[in-house]
This record gives C-alpha cells, structure tokens and sequence, in this order.
C-alpha cells in the first residue's frame, strides 16, 4: 500500500501540520499481536516499538501512557505518582470514544479529547521509535525528542 492511496490519519495530519519529520511504515495487522507483531514486520527490536495505552483514575478521568512494547506499566507505580488511589486501563469502547481510534490503532497524536500523556523515562534513550499512526497496521517512525516536543508527556519510571 502506498502513502498516496490511503488517507491520512488524524495523527498524521498533525505531525504534519506541526512540521515533525517521521516516516510511514505499514504492516500486515494481526489482532491481538500487539507490538511484537508490529516489531517482527518492521525487523525492529520491540523495546522501540512504543505502545499508547488509554487508561483512567479512580475518578475516571482518562490518561494516555507511552510504554516500551517489551514492557507493562505498574499501575500501581503510576497512581503512586499521580497521587490518585487507583489507575485502570479503559474498555476498548471507552479509548476509542476518548480518542477516536480503534483499539489497536491508537494513536497520542490527534485524538479526539485532550488527556494528560505519561511517558516512561527511557523511551527518550532510543534514537528512533516507532508509534502508531492512527491506524490498525499504520506505526510512524521518529525522534522520540519529537514526542516530547508536541505533547509534553509527564516522564515517569513505571515500566515493569
């Protein structure tokens, strides 16, 4: 599939528009594969391939946390530092009404609500990292410095 017949996510439009330099890269998706999948389709070790994870506090107010997709966040960890009693992923249908993506598309670029982001600390070590793009099959490659920069992730230490 090339760039030019399929069209563009809400993601990709804005790293567009706030001018990141990423590249496109598609992949056969398979449900349930996770990153592994997306990491052995791009012959990339999976510590690069970052997953969005939509998730709430005890007051249900939704969150988006970028983890390494060898790794699972400590909720507990993550609570702890938000100060909240309890953080908990969101049911599938609940990420996608926070961010207009399908489950296995989901993108921290251009959802629909404004959430907080949290970022694990060492995904800024990496040169490059793949994320998605808005689209089951779709990840974008880039700086992770570039992350930083348009979304301004709080950078916490919860990856287990």
């Amino acid at each position: 599939m090339s760039r030019d017949k399929l069209p563009a996510t809400p993601a990709i439009r804005i790293l567009r528009e706030k001018g990141l330099t990423f590249t496109e890269h598609s992949y056969k998706y398979e449900d349930k594969g996770g990153t592994a999948v997306c990491a052995r389709e791009l012959h990339v070790d999976e510590h690069s391939v970052i997953k969005t994870l939509v998730m709430e506090d005890d007051a249900r107010h939704p969150l988006i946390v970028l983890m390494h997709g060898d790794m699972e966040v400590s909720t507990k960890d993550l609570a702890r530092h938000m100060g909240v009693k309890r953080v908990t992923p969101c049911a599938p249908g609940t990420a996608q009404k926070h961010t207009g993506y399908l489950v296995g598309g989901i993108s921290p670029f251009g959802t629909r609500r404004s959430m907080p982001v949290y970022m694990e600390e060492t995904i800024v070590d990496i040169p490059r990292i793949y994320i998605n793009g808005g689209r089951r099959g779709l990840l974008v490659g880039l700086d992770p410095h570039e992350v930083v920069r348009l979304l301004v992730p709080t950078q916490v230490r919860v990856g287990i």
